[in-house]
């Protein structure tokens, strides 16, 4: 039995399609429909039920895709102890630093299985379809996120700051409640650029917000700044506007938070999501 064979299994598994399956492997369909056949004929039971329109797992094949899974896993690891080379670790995040990203590739850099982390800046949307369909590794997504195609693991949670504009009457306190905020000064970007995270801010509101999207977050940012009334609410851990002349970050009381996720395939191994999730984690 090749380790070959079970990977095309868990793909053909994952995708329920040998078409998807054999795009997502870099093969022809052909190939990935021989090896399913003589993993099959190995084993002596039939793995999957298939028709012109349907493919889908038979009990027997349940059962062998959570041990084929386990026996990859088991696989990569022993490449790592062999000595083998550092891969490289795409990850899709928004287009800005943070300590906890600077942190995070350094744990990646140097963990048990190490990587090569390479960032890569995508809007939420395109993150989660490049993981689905194997162009990322993982991707971080901050908000409610559920999804059937892609694996969505909760890494850390982090503060909602109140972003005033510099002659907001609360702009010096220490801390502010959002009943204490104008709904009118209220500036949101549009829900398209980041679907959670709008979703995420919307549901601590204690009214609806009163004016139309601004666009992009620079945007938003760009209009708080000019309006003594204007605000928004962002991650602590985003954007640092402490050196801002326009702007100030203000902690909410009582405080507000929002989780981060790690974004992985449904194929990544168990213990490669963990240690994905470790690294971000708190």
């Amino acid at each position: 039995m090749e380790l070959r064979a079970l990977q095309y299994f868990v793909a053909v598994s994952e995708e329920l399609h040998f078409g998807r399956a054999a795009q997502r492997l870099g093969i022809v369909q052909p190939a990935v429909s021989q090896q399913i056949a003589r993993l099959e004929r190995e084993l002596g039971v039939r793995l999957l039920d298939r028709t012109s329109r349907r493919v889908r797992l038979t009990p027997a094949g349940e059962r062998v895709l959570a041990a084929a899974r386990r026996t990859l896993a088991a696989a990569a690891r022993v490449r790592v102890v062999a000595g083998e080379p550092a891969a490289v670790l795409r990850i899709g995040v928004a287009s800005c630093a943070t300590r906890r990203l600077d942190r995070a590739v350094g744990r990646l850099s140097d963990s048990e299985r190490p990587a090569e982390p390479r960032l890569v800046d995508l809007p939420v949307a395109a993150r989660l379809d490049a993981v689905r369909d194997g162009e990322l590794d993982l991707a971080l997504v901050r908000g409610a996120l559920t999804s059937p195609a892609v694996t969505v693991v909760r890494a850390w949670s982090e503060p909602l700051h109140a972003v005033l504009a510099r002659e907001h009457p609360a702009a010096r306190k220490p801390v502010v409640s959002l009943h204490d905020l104008d709904p009118y000064g209220l500036r949101l970007p549009a829900r398209d650029g980041d679907p959670p995270m709008h979703d995420a801010i919307l549901a601590v509101l204690p009214t609806a917000p009163l004016r139309p999207p601004a666009g992009d977050m620079l945007n938003v940012l760009f209009e708080v700044g000019r309006d003594p009334e204007g605000w928004t609410l962002m991650p602590a851990e985003q954007l640092d506007v402490s050196r801002s002349e326009r702007l100030r970050q203000v902690p909410l009381d009582p405080p507000v938070t929002v989780d981060g996720h790690v974004v992985t395939s449904l194929a990544t191994p168990e213990p490669c999501v963990a240690s994905y999730v470790a690294a971000f984690a708190d």
